[in-house]
């Protein structure tokens, strides 16, 4: 008779949240979804009422105009910003969708930090906002942080 021995099965280590980390989340990517496609949708119809320029400082005005003149870049952000969105709100790819946000939502800080401050309280919550639903779903990202 011989021994046999067997390796011990490999561990999938399972981490449960609680049901209102759970909630929050999802609360929290569809909000964050429908605020993005709702501005989006915003850049290719206009059914939102612009801000009155003279009521932005100089620098934002200028900023944004300079966007504007390019002829394509407030239509490619507004393009990101409803795929995105609409990626959020239907739960799918939700990663990929965090990833396209993640230099609009730095944007869109760095604007209210340097050219626009009334608006930094909502550009605070967005970043928050896309931050929390990142840590939610580190693990997704961790295979693409790690150096090779």
């Amino acid at each position: 008779m011989t021994a046999t021995t067997t390796a011990p099965a490999a561990t999938t280590r399972v981490v449960r949240k609680s049901a209102f980390a759970r909630h929050a989340t999802l609360v929290t990517r569809v909000l964050t979804g429908l605020l993005f496609t709702v501005t989006g949708l915003n850049g290719f119809l206009n059914f939102m009422p612009a801000p009155d320029p003279s009521t932005m400082a100089p620098a934002g005005v200028a900023f944004s105009a300079a966007l504007y003149a390019t002829g394509y870049m407030l239509q490619l952000a507004s393009g990101v910003q409803v795929l995105a969105g609409v990626l959020l709100v239907a739960g799918r790819f939700v990663p990929l969708a965090l990833a396209l946000l993640a230099p609009v939502v730095v944007n869109i800080f760095l604007f209210h930090v340097f050219l626009e401050p009334s608006g930094l309280v909502m550009a605070l919550l967005v970043v928050a906002a896309e931050i929390g639903l990142a840590w939610a779903h580190r693990d997704k990202f961790r295979p693409m942080l790690q150096a090779r």
